[in-house]
Order: C-alpha cells, then structure tokens, then sequence
C-alpha cells in the first residue's frame, strides 16, 4: 500500500509539472473505466517499435502519445501515427487536454522536411497532421501547416494529407493559407456542446469554431470536412443533437463521437460513460441528418482508421454525386 501511494505522489507531481495552470484545481478522482472502453497497453511488436524509431529519428511529436490516446498500441502496429507540428507546448489550457501548456518553443524550418520523410519511409496511404494551438504565431501557424502539407506532396504524392487544425481565432487569413494548401480533408474538432464551454474549452469560442467549418467549405466546395467530439462531459442528448444540427448547416462531411476519457486527476471528471448502444443511437441519429460518413463508438477518436474512413468517405460522395443511397 506504502508503495502504492508513493507511486500516485509521484504521478499527481509530474501531473502538476506538466499542466503547471491546472495545479491549483482540486482533484477529479479517475473513476474504474467499464469493460467495453479498456484497451491493451502496447506491447513487444516489431511494426510498433519502428513506428516509434521513426518519430524519434525525425524528431517528430505524435498526439498519439502526447494526448495518451488509448489507441496507441493498435495504430502504431499498423504503421498509423497522427504527427503534432509546432512542437508539443500549447498556448491554451483546455480543462479535457493532456497536452503540455505554456509558452512554445521557435518552429523548426526542418519540421516539414523532416514530416515528410516519415511518412515517405513508413509508406503511408493517408496521414493525419495536427498541432498545438499556437496562439503566440500571428497567423497561428498557418503557413507551417501550408509548408508540411507541400514537402508531403513533393516526398509522397500519392498520400492523401488529412490536417486537424487549432480555430484560428483572431488570426485573419490564416485559414485561407491552410485551404490553399489542398489537403484533402481539413478537420477541426468541436470537442463539446456550447453550454460547456467556459469550463471544458475556455480559451475557445464555439461559434468560431462553426464559422471556421462553414467558411473551409464556402472556400473549397471539393474540401471534404470533418469535426468530432468527445462525450461523457456532462452533456444532454438534445445538446448533441443541436451540435449535429450546427454542422449540417456548415455542411460538415464526416462526424466523430467517441468517448473522454480523464488523463489525470487535475482534469475534467468523467460525469458518464457512455454505452456502446447509446453511441449506436447517436450514430444512427447523425446519419439521419446526413452526414456522409459516421464514427460512433466508446474507442473513436479523430485520426483512428482514418485511412479506411477516408476511403468510405470518398465512396459515400461518390455514391451521392450519383443520387444513389
């Protein structure tokens, strides 16, 4: 028990070093998770091992492991890593991340080249590239994401670039940079209802957010688009509905709802765990409203089997192009 304890200090002080802002919060105990969302910890697998030799070859942050997604295991065995760009120090503090705040480290003028080889050598059909909120840039790290997607196609044309980006907010122009790009599909999550906003995201406006989806599109009618979010927040099935209503509106192509999952004690609590027959529910309810490809389930989160997603998601447009169902 005396070991026991002393390992949990040890946990709850490199919680407190890595999220400094969130230290002075009382603790949010992390409640038993249920038998459908526990997942195996990685283990001796040799496609895994050099997936994670590459990413530290390069110099590369994956939100794989910055973000502690229980997926790792599975993805990084299959040659499947979703890079973070612009180092791994965000400027804001959202009350669900476990990504590191504070003030980011200069970008790295190597970090597109470098992106690019790996997804050249790991022989990559689809990448999906995300990054901190860089708040601290003045065009929010457009340009960068404009630059990595650019070595990509010069390296691997034949890869299909999906981008997880921050809001932008304040940063005019900066969306219009990352468009110009062409990536194939331009994702940025919603993460919550409006209600839980100040507490779950505060330094987001979710109407911003809604705008930069809608206005992605307006820019590029050929851009497939793609937002998720995370329950078990506290949420009202009505709420989500609303969220997928706003989407259809901004003509939202693809929806992810997967389950939060707290990373340490100093986060957001867990209020539900949803069941895989409620997440069946609201799949079938966002299909309803039309979007062209749904992910629904307790393990979801916006990069897993993003390569076959993609692939359904370009036949699903296809198949509406042709007025069949």
């Amino acid at each position: 028990m005396a070991q026991r304890i002393v390992i949990n200090h040890q946990k709850d002080r490199m919680a407190a070093l890595r999220h400094p802002e969130k230290a002075h919060r009382p603790d949010n105990p992390i409640q038993k998770k249920p038998s459908w969302i526990r997942v195996r910890a990685p283990g001796s697998n040799p496609v895994y091992d050099e997936t994670r030799g590459l990413m530290r070859k390069h110099g590369l942050t994956t939100v794989c492991e910055e973000a502690a997604c229980p997926n790792i295991g599975e993805c990084w065995s299959q040659r499947h890593a979703t890079m973070m760009i612009m180092g791994e120090i965000c400027t804001r503090a959202c009350a669900f991340c476990n990504v590191t705040t504070g003030l980011p480290h200069k970008l790295d003028p190597d970090e597109p080249a470098h992106v690019a080889e790996a997804v050249a050598k790991l022989a990559l059909k689809h990448v999906v590239i995300t990054s901190v909120d860089r708040d601290d840039l003045p065009d929010g790290g457009a340009q960068h994401f404009a630059d990595v997607i650019q070595a990509i196609r010069a390296l691997a044309p034949e890869t299909t670039i999906e981008i997880l980006t921050p809001d932008f907010l304040r940063k005019p122009g900066a969306l219009e940079v990352v468009v110009a790009a062409r990536p194939d599909v331009f994702n940025h999550n919603i993460e919550t209802v409006p209600r839980l906003y100040p507490g779950i995201r505060p330094g987001a406006r979710y109407y911003q957010s809604i705008r930069l989806l809608d206005d992605a599109k307006r820019l590029d009618p050929s851009l497939f688009t793609k937002s998720g979010m995370m329950l078990g927040l506290g949420e009202e099935k009505m709420e989500v509905a609303q969220v997928m209503d706003d989407f259809r509106i901004a003509d939202v192509d693809f929806l992810t709802l997967g389950q939060y999952l707290q990373p340490t004690v100093k986060h957001a609590a867990v209020k539900d765990f949803i069941t895989p027959e409620q997440f069946a529910d609201y799949g079938a309810m966002a299909r309803a409203k039309g979007f062209l490809q749904v992910s629904a389930s307790p393990l979801t989160r916006s990069s897993y089997h993003a390569d076959r997603d993609f692939a359904e998601l370009r036949e699903a447009r296809a198949r509406r192009l042709k007025g069949e169902s």
